[in-house]
């Protein structure tokens, strides 16, 4: 019963592609149990990217989120009988402002969950390109390490504001640095931050996914790194598993490897959520979480 948390589609995402319903479909064929449609936030003009500029504006992106919540929940009720779709989006935290955005979409569409994520520091894209990631870490003061402390300083703010359901890559600041595969270890300061953002999501009940997308880009361990992950689960924290795909290709992308890189953790449960009356977040009062063992996931068709 292999799921994933964190999906988007070419119809609704400029860096991504095939549409909606493809992607739905590929779920389908691969016998996933549940697929949840997260795709981006609309944000502000100043906050697009450099594929959207031009293009797009930011009353055209919110256009464009009608559309797809329009979709999605016919997407949802066509293939009802077939395979779970939980409908919600990704945040994307960028600065303060952000929290009444969010808050403002949220009170306007009845979403299911969302997935929590930052893809800026000093409202610079830090996962976009080499260039644009140098540029952030050129504000930090010209340190991986610097860049590294503001990037989980402005997670924890948006943990506090937000409280996300899902966490999402909780260090894919590392993924344009010089040193994809860093554990972050020698850097006290960004372990201690780390720490006290673990802490925070365990607290509050979030679940942190264990998201492929780092395999499939070349890195050798998923989001978050296995030292982050035998932390959060030593303080009893709650993981989910994403593809964080970008078109039907990627759907269920790499999972194999990271069903073996959770047991090398030693994370024996994966948490899911499903339609149901709501056990976990009163935001979201017809969705519950529900876990599986690692052992009933690997048993699967879909990773024979």
């Amino acid at each position: 019963m292999p799921f994933s948390h964190h999906s988007h589609s070419g119809q609704f995402c400029a860096h991504a592609k095939d549409t909606l319903e493809d992607v739905v479909k590929a779920a389908l064929a691969k016998k996933m149990h549940l697929l949840a449609l997260t795709e981006h936030m609309p944000r502000e003009q100043r906050d697009l990217y450099p594929e959207e500029v031009g293009g797009y504006s930011e009353k055209g992106l919110l256009d464009t989120f009608r559309r797809y919540y329009d979709e999605a929940r016919r997407l949802q009720q066509a293939y009802l009988s077939t395979v779970n779709v939980l409908i919600g989006m990704e945040v994307d935290w960028v600065r303060p402002s952000s929290k009444a955005f969010i808050e403002n979409l949220l009170a306007e569409f009845p979403l299911e969950l969302f997935v929590g994520s930052v893809h800026h520091v000093h409202c610079v894209p830090i996962d976009y390109s080499t260039a644009l990631f140098d540029e952030a870490r050129d504000i930090s003061g010209g340190s991986n390490e610097k860049l590294f402390e503001d990037y989980f300083d402005l997670q924890y703010e948006m943990l506090v504001a937000l409280r996300p359901p899902v966490v999402g890559h909780f260090d894919l600041i590392r993924l344009k640095s010089d040193d994809p595969d860093t554990n972050f270890a020698s850097m006290e300061g960004v372990r201690r931050r780390i720490s006290r953002n673990l802490a925070f999501i365990t607290e509050y009940g979030g679940v942190i996914e264990l998201n492929s997308a780092a395999l499939r880009k070349g890195l050798k361990e998923p989001y978050p790194n296995g030292v982050i992950s035998k932390e959060f689960l030593a303080l009893g924290g709650n993981f989910t598993i994403s593809d964080d795909s970008h078109g039907v290709d990627q759907v269920g992308s790499h999972y194999r490897e990271l069903l073996r890189f959770a047991k090398e953790v030693g994370i024996l449960q994966i948490t899911y959520f499903e339609k149901g009356s709501s056990n976990r977040d009163p935001r979201f009062p017809n969705v519950t979480s529900k876990t599986t063992t690692l052992s009933l996931l690997e048993s699967h068709p879909f990773f024979a």
